[in-house]
């Protein structure tokens, strides 16, 4: 079973990403500042994180960053899910590791298919 994390500081926000993904078959995990997602990434070492930019404690830039820096954590799958959706986000968005970015608002089918797509890749 793919373990995905749900890293966002807004409930609503876990609420739809869990909502969406619960029938899926995945195990999720949820945190809801940078530094609780770090800490489960590196103790649960999740397929998949689904991750905000802006979040107490740390951003999810250095979230990014401290994972993929780190070769025991660098194959964990991010997803950045994000309002800040300029290029120069993007840009610093990839700089940081991350293998996917989405603008928020999205589409709950289309978080779904790009999720089934980044795991597929790990089989």
């Amino acid at each position: 079973m793919r373990k995905i994390l749900i890293a966002d500081d807004e409930p609503a926000i876990r609420f739809l990403i869990r909502a969406t993904l619960e029938d899926q078959g995945y195990l999720l995990l949820e945190a809801a500042d940078g530094l609780e997602a770090y800490e489960l990434a590196r103790s649960e070492r999740p397929d998949l994180i689904v991750l905000d930019v802006m979040m107490p404690q740390m951003s999810g830039y250095e979230l990014c960053s401290r994972l993929k820096a780190d070769p025991a954590y660098r194959a964990i799958i991010v997803l950045m899910l994000t309002a800040k959706a300029q290029e120069a986000d993007r840009k610093q968005a990839a700089r940081a590791g991350v293998d996917y970015y989405l603008p928020k608002p999205f589409s709950p089918l289309d978080l779904t298919k790009i999720i089934r797509f980044l795991l597929a890749g790990m089989d």
